[in-house]
């Protein structure tokens, strides 16, 4: 499975701002066609991400555009500007049921089929942003072999509740651990909604702590002040991979005793334990091989 801490929003009708993002250091880049861009924007925005797909491409960085949702009818002409061999997938607006995957899914298939592609080449992110989105989001994960993540869109989800914004974010525990539920449930990645207090650096920091033990792997970005943060946070920190080192080698010594637990800094070992320490080199590890 492909990791991704970081993915950065880029206006799809900034050629100016796509064209400085080649040199960021976002593990995804998403040019996008949706929220971002003024109606009147809609077509050139297309033609705009269209050219700076593959040239981001070519520069080293992992494309993911976001498209318009299906109810707008911009989805397919989206779609046709950007599948190519050269990007990874793209992320879908506003998906309330698995049809809506499953649709963009079959548009893909003829897409890919075009192009002489690989069918199942382009991967899907869906936005949950919606009480049905929410409500329906194990079944929207698993609703395609395509999906390799699910993104929880707070503003949005918010505007359709008819609540507002807050400070702590209560008013998103749920729809937040239902994603990141339904994401496991599903084993693709969960990634959280954008922050969008783009100078606040102590604000994004408490809300990815708060969201790293409810099982989120990364976070969108509106802002390139806020990768490093995203980057640094989303990653295990060098003293969590050694506490997983010892872990895994005092459980060893146990077992090698006949025992099945043990104890470590005062604290029970199991295989619980044991497996989460695993988890997380493996997804250090992981990282480590995709900055390579």
């Amino acid at each position: 499975m492909d990791w991704f801490r970081s993915l950065l929003f880029v206006p799809g009708n900034r050629e100016d701002m796509l064209a400085k993002a080649a040199t960021l250091q976002a593990d995804a880049l998403v040019p996008d066609m949706e929220d971002s861009v003024p109606e009147k924007e809609k077509e050139h925005a297309r033609q705009v991400v269209r050219q700076a797909v593959k040239s981001l491409a070519q520069k080293g960085q992992t494309v993911i555009p976001r498209i318009n949702a299906l109810d707008t009818g911009l989805a397919k002409d989206d779609l046709s500007a950007v599948v190519s061999p050269e990007v990874y997938g793209v992320t879908v607006g506003k998906v309330g049921s698995a049809w809506d995957v499953q649709e963009v899914s079959r548009i893909l298939d003829g897409l890919e089929r075009q192009a002489g592609m690989t069918i199942g080449h382009t991967r899907l992110i869906p936005w949950l942003e919606s009480a049905r989105g929410i409500v329906n989001a194990y079944q929207i994960a698993v609703a395609s072999p395509r999906v390799v993540a699910v993104a929880f869109g707070a503003e949005d989800f918010t505007n359709d509740m008819g609540v507002q914004r807050s400070e702590d974010g209560r008013e998103v525990a749920y729809p937040r651990a239902a994603v990141a539920v339904a994401a496991r449930a599903a084993g693709v990645l969960a990634f959280d909604t954008p922050y969008v207090n783009f100078r606040d650096k102590e604000g994004l920091e408490r809300e990815i702590r708060s969201v790293v033990p409810l099982g989120f792997r990364g976070k969108f970005a509106i802002h390139p002040g806020q990768l490093d943060t995203i980057n640094n946070l989303f990653s295990p920190s060098p003293q969590e991979i050694e506490y997983a080192r010892r872990v895994i080698a005092a459980f060893e010594e146990a077992e090698s005793r006949g025992s099945g637990a043990t104890s470590l800094d005062g604290k029970m070992i199991d295989v619980p334990v044991v497996k989460r320490a695993r988890n997380l080199l493996a997804l250090a590890d992981s990282m480590s091989r995709r900055r390579a």
